[in-house]
């Protein structure tokens, strides 16, 4: 994407990342909240504003490394808000509830930039005339990056690998003594996932799952706009 550097697109990408990674961790914290734990909320962290969710790796360093590596996305994340599971009323529910609230507020922010940037498309006709064109321009195709960088987020914490969010709601509905197994793997997730990425097979569960979710939410003449967009 990046062949020479172009801080606009930049800025189309950065905006909605920004605002992914912190919907993700406010809905973990919120739903704590609502079932009991109010870590979250007495450490200032139900709060969308970017400025408290940021991580110096997650945030700054990766999205980088990407950008030098040529990489068609952003993508990065934010520091965990914390969350006492001891807290919550009925461990098992609720940690499934709090666990898989991150990717299910990604989920429906992707479909509401779906459905705002399929009106744009619809639209175009008139906006492409227009003097306000380039703004609508980069807000359409800030959208399509929004939907993308949502889908991503929800996808990749739902795989059951620790410290992911799929690895915690796999462990509380597996009998006792599979969960005690599983628990013992959690040092090395993040070897696992580093070896996922490594052989393509990341990059194959994460297709799998993004194309046809793509298509739904963006459609296909503006699927094929969008990745004609970051491919060039």
């Amino acid at each position: 994407m990046f062949y020479g550097f172009n801080l606009n697109k930049l800025v189309v990408m950065i905006v909605p990342l920004l605002f992914a990674v912190t919907i993700h961790e406010v809905a973990h914290g919120w739903m704590a909240n609502r079932l009991g734990d109010p870590t979250a909320k007495l450490s200032g962290r139900l709060s969308l504003n970017p400025i408290k969710h940021l991580d110096v790796m997650g945030s700054f360093l990766l999205p980088l490394l990407l950008l030098l590596a040529k990489s068609p996305i952003i993508f990065g994340y934010a520091k965990p808000v914390p969350v006492n599971f001891m807290n919550l009323r009925n461990y098992r529910r609720d940690t499934i509830l709090v666990a898989s609230a991150g990717a299910a507020s990604n989920i429906v922010t992707a479909l509401l930039c779906g459905a705002a940037f399929q009106v744009l498309l619809h639209l175009s006709p008139f906006w492409t005339e227009s003097v306000l064109r380039l703004v609508v321009r980069d807000l359409f195709y800030m959208l399509g990056y929004s939907v993308l960088i949502n889908l991503i987020l929800a996808v990749f914490n739902m795989i059951p690998v620790p410290p992911l969010d799929g690895s915690r709601i796999l462990a509380v509905v597996l009998p006792p003594q599979y969960a005690a197994y599983f628990a013992h793997i959690e040092r090395f997730g993040m070897i696992i996932l580093i070896f996922l990425l490594f052989t393509g097979m990341l990059n194959g569960i994460m297709s799998f799952f993004l194309e046809p979710m793509l298509r739904i939410f963006l459609g296909n003449q503006g699927m094929s706009i969008f990745l004609h967009y970051i491919m060039s």
